[in-house]
């Protein structure tokens, strides 16, 4: 498998899920890996993100909350610093992205149109997980597209940019399918950045 291939997986209810991904790094495969526990360990946290002030979560939070109007959808945004250390060794950051989708309930909306989007400070990876509903109307080659534009952007230090304008691409996919003036099933999970330290 390429290192943008999709990959499937079954989360918590026993339905598929689709991680898409895309490198600002080397890719690291999910084969045990010392030398990815040693980058979570040594990690500092204060040297690498530094962008995220508190202005920066302000401005992500609300891209959220523009993401999710009209329509059906749940956007979710989870900025972590290393993945933990315990797992590090055995998993990757689309392992830790997948877990998170799953953790976090992302996959559990009424209509299947939960999408995580998963930063991970340290292995520099970006990852989007979109559940079955939302999936099974976009095209692989637009979640990827998704993910190397901000990658691009985060490259040249525009974080908050590349993930205000990644947050907009997919509440904008979520109107094109599931559009809705009123929801009401109303917010199903918060819109808040998620910053796991």
């Amino acid at each position: 498998m390429s290192t943008n291939d999709p990959i499937t997986t079954t989360n918590g209810a026993n339905e598929e899920t689709i991680a898409y991904t895309s490198p600002m790094a080397t890719v690291t495969s999910t084969v045990p890996s010392w030398a990815r526990w040693w980058r979570q360990v040594a990690f500092i946290p204060s040297l690498h993100n530094r962008w995220l002030t508190p202005t920066a979560q302000q401005q992500l939070n609300q891209a959220i909350t523009e993401a999710e109007q009209g329509h059906r959808g749940e956007v979710v945004l989870v900025i972590e610093n290393h993945l933990p250390i315990s797992s590090a060794r055995l998993q990757n950051s689309r392992d830790r992205a997948i877990e998170v989708f799953g953790d976090y309930r992302v996959w559990d909306t009424q209509d299947n149109t939960g999408v995580l989007v998963y930063l991970n400070i340290c292995e520099r990876r970006l990852e989007i997980v979109a559940d079955r509903g939302i999936n099974s109307h976009v095209m692989p080659t637009m979640w990827q597209a998704m993910c190397d534009k901000a990658i691009e952007g985060m490259k040249a230090n525009r974080h908050i940019d590349s993930l205000v304008a990644l947050l907009g691409d997919v509440g904008q996919l979520l109107r094109q399918y599931y559009q809705l003036d009123n929801d009401p099933s109303g917010n199903e999970i918060a819109d808040k950045m998620i910053f796991i330290k």
